[in-house]
């Protein structure tokens, strides 16, 4: 089978380039075809969501890729939420839309959908998730606003497979006194108001920035505004892997995350963790019930990450047959 893999691929960010290695690696009986911001040899561009991107002409080659397709998955991650821009909710339904014209079906996989603070926002999530194939979401809130649609479809509750990904890691995670701050492109006084807070209360052997998107220039400049106001040495890092962000959080003793799949990974490795969010029930926010960690959590996620995982396999199978 052929599927087109959609997801905020290609910026730069280490959770969807997570995601999508767990795509490639969980479902290899599928020949992928990945849409990419900036596409790299096999890839896809994705189809335009302005004039400039319309003008370059080149996702002619994805239209008529999807025309040859089975299909297009939506992997995961938080696509259908207008809370930094409505424009993710408009550029991700062209692409639904796109199906929906060429009589293809799309799936909606691993998804994280709102919240919604326009009315357009909110109307394309409604439109797409009601057109849609298959429909599984990975958190509690996305499943609250999925049934408040009252769609004529279920929805399998699962989970973010990033978290999956890091069970096999052979990796030491013995705790130091160390405290890990991972902030965000846009952060901003909160986010510095509690890494003070922590970094005064307690006297750590070690104080680490931890950079998930360390080539931009933002993101760079607010780590090192952090620094300024931080006691003691205060050292920055990058992860542009997963590998290199379970690394680096394997000995923290505390981590203090605006990021994600910052929480995630930490989640994972049963580490202490202070999320800030930065709106109310944001996808942050979804994370916080699950700390602090037990046994019994880790596996009640890893069980609805299964779940998902077989669910989207009887999709293909009952697509195919």
């Amino acid at each position: 089978m052929r599927f087109l893999l959609v997801g905020n691929y290609g910026v730069g960010n280490l959770g969807d380039e997570a995601l999508k290695d767990y795509f490639l690696k969980r479902f290899p009986n599928i020949e992928w075809s990945v849409l990419s911001a900036h596409p790299k040899p096999g890839e896809l561009p994705r189809l335009p969501g302005g004039i400039r991107s319309f003008l370059r002409f080149d996702w002619m080659r994805t239209l008529k890729a999807l025309r040859q397709s089975d299909g297009m998955v939506f992997g995961g991650g938080s696509l259908f939420t207008d809370q930094e821009s409505v424009m993710a909710c408009v550029l991700w339904g062209i692409h639904a839309f796109a199906s929906m014209l060429l009589r293809k079906p799309y799936f909606l996989a691993f998804q994280g959908i709102g919240p919604f603070r326009t009315g357009i926002g909110k109307w394309i999530g409604h439109r797409v998730c009601s057109k849609a194939a298959f429909l599984s979401v990975r958190d509690e809130m996305s499943t609250a606003r999925v049934a408040a649609w009252r769609l004529n479809k279920n929805s399998i509750q699962t989970f973010d497979p990033v978290f999956d990904l890091i069970e096999a890691k052979k990796i030491d995670v013995s705790t130091k006194n160390i405290l890990i701050l991972i902030p965000r492109v846009n952060s901003g006084s909160a986010f510095l108001a509690e890494a003070k807070k922590f970094a005064e209360e307690k006297a750590y052997a070690s104080i680490r920035i931890l950079l998930l998107q360390s080539k931009d220039p933002k993101e760079v400049r607010f780590a090192a505004k952090l620094r300024s106001i931080l006691p003691g040495e205060v050292t920055p890092s990058d992860a542009s892997t997963l590998h290199d962000l379970v690394t680096a959080l394997s000995h923290a003793s505390l981590v203090l995350t605006e990021r994600y799949h910052g929480a995630l990974a930490a989640l994972a490795l049963a580490k202490e963790t202070v999320i800030v969010t930065q709106r109310k029930d944001d996808k942050l926010a979804s994370l916080q019930g699950y700390f602090p960690v037990s046994e019994d959590i880790i596996a009640l996620l890893r069980g609805r990450i299964r779940a998902g995982e077989t669910a989207l396999r009887e999709a293909f199978r009952k697509l195919s047959a």
